[in-house]
């Protein structure tokens, strides 16, 4: 059964990576359906205050992971033990990838990227099958080609770069159109590490929570989006205090 935290009525699961991993391999061997997994970080939790399509589409996800510091953060204010640890998507992504055995289909990023992102991730595990890739740049009247593309790849997880909330829409929009999917993945920017346009940040930042300050020292122009955890938050000691005064 579930365990979910409710973390400004975003419902997230508290889980730890090695659970996260093998709950996602129950949804690629058992499941009949496409099961969807998000990774929001305290932004796109902030965008939900105000999308209600995206907090309903995050609420109804089969899969939630606290992919950001500050959702784990955020817990333990609201909540005695608060989540149990950080589960990034980028990480679940490489630990679904290392294991071999699955059909990738990568969607999203500027032109080249995802081609870029899928074959390095293919040098780097030989054992995983990239079966198909296409850039974020599409309009909407070219969706449905991209679906049967995907459909006729036999792709079984779909990786959606496109950022939130359009990959979430993307997904739950498509998802009893997409055959042979069994786990899509909301991963935001993602494809840019693995294409290696962007570095991850070192280890030690991010086993200290501090993969946000490495990256806003790297990009400087990111200083107004960070300037939405402070928000955060601000919004969750103000839900705290509300609720437990």
């Amino acid at each position: 059964m579930r365990k979910q935290l409710n973390i400004l009525n975003v419902l997230v699961d508290n889980i730890t990576m090695q659970q996260a991993v093998f709950a996602a391999n129950q949804f690629l061997t058992k499941s009949n359906r496409l099961r969807l997994i998000c990774t929001p970080n305290p932004e796109i939790i902030m965008r939900a205050k105000q999308d209600k399509e995206l907090l309903a589409i995050l609420n109804s996800a089969d899969m939630v992971i606290p992919d950001g510091i500050g959702v784990v953060i955020a817990s333990k204010i609201l909540t005695k033990n608060g989540l149990r640890e950080r589960v990034a998507g980028y990480d679940l992504v490489q630990n679904l990838m290392k294991e071999g055995n699955n059909r990738f289909y990568f969607l999203g990023g500027e032109a080249g990227v995802a081609k870029s992102a899928a074959r390095n991730m293919k040098s780097k595990y030989p054992n995983m099958d990239v079966v198909g890739y296409c850039d974020g740049y599409f309009q909407p009247e070219n969706e449905r080609s991209i679906i049967r593309d995907i459909n006729a790849s036999e792709a079984n997880i779909l990786l959606v770069g496109l950022g939130s909330p359009k990959q979430e829409v993307f997904i739950n929009k498509h998802r009893k159109r997409l055959k042979n999917i069994k786990v899509a993945i909301g991963v935001g920017g993602s494809f840019d590490v693995m294409a290696g346009k962007v570095k991850r940040a070192p280890k030690i930042f991010r086993q200290l929570g501090l993969e946000w300050f490495y990256r806003l020292v790297k990009e400087p122009s990111r200083a107004k989006r960070m300037l939405k955890l402070p928000v955060f938050l601000f919004e969750v000691i103000y839900c705290k205090l509300t609720i437990n005064p």
